[in-house]
């Protein structure tokens, strides 16, 4: 009998490592659009599922960027059923017309079409083909920017989303090794032309920086970025458990004469700024503030009314929530006022971006492009 190729062996230890845990009276559903990771992950679940008892089945976003995009959807779910993905459908998404940029939109609409697909199907689980080369570069993008610890997380292996957990399974995996699998199996990927496309950071990052940083350092600089990635990820993990813990402490919860939501302002005051910052991030999000539009800005301005208090006026925030000092508590309520931009910026800028590192925003988890794997 011959020795399993390397490559499919790796991607199939994966797999098996993500489904060992997953219930096994609900299905999975593989995400693929094509492209090399996500068909040697399709390949390999349909592999290792049946094996641990798990139903696979397989969904395909259509974006409807590229001409013959609804063709492609069609022809990856025709070769999941062959292989014994069931159900594979292809779900067709409407990106024009969402808020900010195309890589954005496509991911809001990608992610809302994967968990209502899995939860059409009472799926658990959803593996998406993400891999250690994705990793690598999601964690130089959140240096380039600035980001804290929570961008340096860069992808977590998972994540729930309402009610769904997202899977990557192939953190560890590098794209050769999914590009050699996929050879070896007989599969052509598609190539995503947005891939190449120099108008996208993560394009330029991937075709021009790390062939340089692999040049210069090694090419062991790629499973570098990928750990520092997971150490980060754990401390990050352990802030923001204390910053629950800070969160319980701290609330002044609505009730007899008071009509608004509030936080302690000395009990804020004695955390750490890296976790009262997640503290008021969360108090934010909280009140309603949008996740995409709560920004460093609004939780620095938040910050100042802790640690900058010189009677200054409310912070405004995303969703017209207006936020006070009001001796030793902040108050929120519902006003229609513009988002503070201004005091959060300054603040930012006083302490040298050091807010922005702790505000705890969420991560954009993207591939290549818009279409991502």
């Amino acid at each position: 009998m011959a020795a399993l190729p390397p490559p499919v062996a790796a991607i199939r230890v994966a797999v098996r490592r993500a489904l060992v845990g997953v219930p096994r009276d609900r299905p999975v559903l593989v995400a693929c659009s094509g492209g090399a990771d996500s068909l040697a992950l399709a390949a390999a679940t349909a592999f290792v599922a049946p094996r641990l008892g798990v139903a696979a089945g397989l969904v395909s976003v259509d974006h409807g960027l590229q001409a013959g995009s609804a063709g492609r959807a069609a022809e990856v779910v025709q070769w999941a059923r062959g292989i014994g993905l069931a159900p594979a459908e292809a779900v067709a998404v409407q990106v024009a017309g969402r808020p900010g940029g195309p890589e954005a939109a496509a991911r809001e609409a990608r992610y809302q079409a994967l968990v209502a697909t899995a939860h059409r199907y009472d799926a658990s689980t959803v593996l998406l083909g993400h891999t250690r080369d994705d990793q690598a570069e999601t964690v130089l993008l959140a240096l380039a920017r600035g980001a804290g610890p929570r961008g340096l997380a860069a992808m977590p292996v998972d994540r729930e989303l309402d009610g769904v957990i997202l899977s990557r399974p192939l953190l560890d995996v590098s794209r050769e090794e999914t590009r050699k699998a996929c050879a070896v199996l007989g599969l052509t990927p598609w190539e995503d032309p947005h891939n190449a496309d120099d108008r996208y950071a993560r394009a330029r990052v991937r075709a021009e920086v790390l062939p340089v940083l692999v040049r210069v350092l090694g090419p062991g600089v790629l499973d570098n970025l990928a750990r520092t990635a997971r150490l980060v990820a754990a401390d990050t993990a352990a802030l923001d458990e204390l910053a629950r813990i800070g969160y319980a402490e701290a609330r002044i919860a609505p009730g007899g004469t008071r009509s608004v939501d509030g936080l302690a302002v000395p009990v804020l005051a004695a955390m750490p700024a890296a976790v009262r910052t997640r503290v008021l991030h969360r108090w934010a999000r909280e009140l309603g503030a949008s996740p995409a539009a709560l920004s460093h800005r609004h939780v620095a301005a938040l910050d100042a009314l802790v640690t900058a208090w010189r009677g200054q006026g409310p912070t405004h925030l995303p969703g017209g929530i207006r936020a006070t000092r009001r001796g030793a508590e902040l108050l929120a309520e519902q006003d229609g006022g513009p988002a503070t931009e201004q005091d959060g910026r300054l603040l930012a800028e006083q302490n040298g971006g050091s807010v922005a590192e702790q505000a705890g925003g969420p991560v954009l988890e993207q591939e290549h492009g818009p279409v991502v794997e």
